[in-house]
């Protein structure tokens, strides 16, 4: 029996199709004892990691290496007098350090509080403040120790501070530390209800908000890896992530290694897609997932054959149908959607080769009641878009959603109204139970009493070839109520003019349905965004509404 059927039941029919499936959580579960260590003990030399960077450096680590290294950095932290309860700061990139900290934070009851490297000084610093931050432990490389400690001293905090490797003044080096430390350790108990991990998430207006996840939360991603992903005993599994983003938690641990799966790491700065196919091919990996930011550049550019890829998945944005033919066609498999949040595990996805559909977020997963609502908090009819909500079932422990917001229980009781979890994004549902990303509510524009998805015209606006990048909003209009706006980065050989608006709007008008016209373009050299990617559209609406009235 593999591991990970020691926390789930599920069965399938005659067909192979998942009919049934529900996670078995027991109290004081800890993923790095009850995960990491027992695949340490019954199979020590099977593979968990194995990692290369843009230097050509290259490690495997095995289970035993994860017990050995996490047990090591576990003791360090003990005598520095971290312990149960306290906040450690992770900015680790993708460095292999990362992993063996986590599992050591987890196995301690620390809660782990991953950020990115691109951060600020003042990013840091709003950090450090909000959470109470007891360490830090970060990378050496580039300007993140300086950033950290002026943000440690303009907080006046008194946190740990190290460095994952080298010598860096004001930090001790966690590498050497551990070096002198012991390989064992004493289980420290923890329960299902401490807080795993904090992530600071961007939305798009005010601060970053903390998202709590509880000690149950990696058996969420059984489902995730098992089903969606479908990695496997003795594959290895890619995802692109930065450690500092949930997604990481996704697909680069929790449930590849529950379900016997070794992880692909390929720690780089330079974004370069083609190098990650040659990763995938070079080490033989089985199963891959990246946002579709990837794939549209290899559909671009040219998709190289993967002969040892078998599975391949994507989230964060939806995928456009030529996207997706083009890797089908050159990969010889389909790429399936999924979709969720920060605050949640994979709710929805494309489960099943065979009926995978570009542009659809899929079916629910079977660990949800997933519905789309109202605004009278009744679900809506097939075809009608509704948001997109989660209904408890009963006596069902909601074992992958958020356990709160940091010092933000109004928020946390905003989000449950009316006993349903609200995601915020729009969705609708078609006559074979395939969900539809429509958009955030916030963003979603009405128009001479329609109610358009930005997603709709963006799809088509970002297929014109002098689109780069693309963002609609709606601005007032006195005879509409709203008309559509759309912001433009243009392509390098491309330069703005009033012809080329013209141009611009004829092509995709002539696409979409009148309502859904754009009325008006600006051209922009970069579009604001979030520290995770996310176009800023309160700041289009405001720069929009500031350009009416001045």
């Amino acid at each position: 029996m593999s591991l990970y059927q020691k926390y789930c039941h599920e069965e399938v029919d005659e067909q192979g199709r998942l009919v049934r499936f529900e996670l078995d959580c027991p109290e004081g579960f800890n993923f790095g004892y009850d995960v990491v260590d027992v695949m340490a003990e019954e199979d020590p030399d099977k593979t968990a990691m194995v990692w290369c960077n843009a230097a050509g450096e290259e490690r495997v680590f095995s289970f035993a290496d994860v017990r050995e290294h996490s047990n090591r950095i576990a003791n360090v932290f003990q005598a520095a007098g971290l312990s149960r309860g306290m906040k450690v700061m992770l900015v680790l990139k993708r460095h292999y350090d990362y992993w063996f900290t986590l599992v050591a934070l987890h196995k301690l009851g620390i809660t782990a509080i991953p950020v990115t490297h691109m951060l600020t000084t003042d990013d840091y610093a709003y950090r450090l403040r909000a959470a109470s931050v007891d360490a830090v432990v970060c990378t050496s490389e580039g300007d993140v120790p300086e950033h950290v400690l002026e943000a440690a001293r303009q907080t006046g905090s008194t946190c740990a501070l190290w460095v994952a490797r080298g010598d860096v003044p004001g930090f001790r080096c966690l590498e050497n530390d551990a070096a002198h430390a012991s390989t064992t350790l004493d289980r420290v108990p923890t329960s299902l209800d401490d807080v795993m991990l904090l992530y600071f998430t961007s939305g798009s207006t005010g601060y970053p908000k903390g998202v709590m996840h509880d000690f149950s939360y990696p058996l969420a991603h059984i489902f995730t890896a098992r089903h969606w992903q479908k990695a496997r005993e003795g594959g290895l599994h890619f995802t692109v992530a930065e450690t500092g983003w949930a997604k990481a938690a996704w697909g680069k641990i929790y449930g590849q290694w529950l379900v016997g799966s070794a992880v692909m790491i390929y720690d780089f700065d330079s974004f370069d897609p083609k190098l990650l196919c040659g990763i995938i091919n070079t080490y033989g990996v089985t199963s891959f997932c990246a946002p579709p930011t990837v794939y549209r550049y290899l559909a671009r550019k040219g998709i190289p054959a993967m002969p040892s890829l078998q599975q391949a998945t994507t989230a964060g944005e939806t995928l456009s149908s030529e996207v997706f033919e083009a890797f089908r066609n050159k990969v010889g498999i389909p790429l399936r959607e999924g979709y969720g949040q920060t605050e949640t595990v994979l709710l929805a996805g494309n489960f099943d080769e065979a009926d995978a559909v570009a542009g659809s977020l899929g079916t629910s997963n079977p660990l949800f009641d997933v519905q789309l609502r109202g605004e009278d908090g009744r679900p809506v009819a097939v075809g009608e878009v509704g948001e997109v909500v989660v209904v408890p079932r009963e006596g069902q422990r909601m074992i992958g959603l958020l356990t709160g917001f940091l010092h933000d229980d109004e928020r946390y009781r905003s989000v449950w109204k009316d006993g349903v979890y609200h995601t915020g994004d729009a969705a609708w549902q078609d006559d074979t139970g395939l969900f539809w990303f429509f958009g955030r509510f916030d963003d979603i524009i009405k128009t001479s009493g329609y109610r358009v998805g930005p997603y709709e015209v963006e799809s088509v606006l970002s297929k014109h070839p002098a689109v780069a990048e693309c963002s609609v909003i709606g601005v007032a209009d006195k005879f509409r109520g709203q008309s559509i706006k759309a912001f433009v980065v243009l392509g390098e050989s491309y330069r703005p003019s009033f012809e080329l608006e013209l141009a611009i709007r004829e092509a995709v008008n002539s696409q979409l349905a009148e309502y859904k016209w754009i009325r008006h373009v600006e051209f922009v050299d970069k579009l604001p965004k979030t520290i995770s990617g996310k176009i800023r559209k309160n700041v289009l609406r405001d720069r929009s509404d500031t350009a009416r009235h001045g």
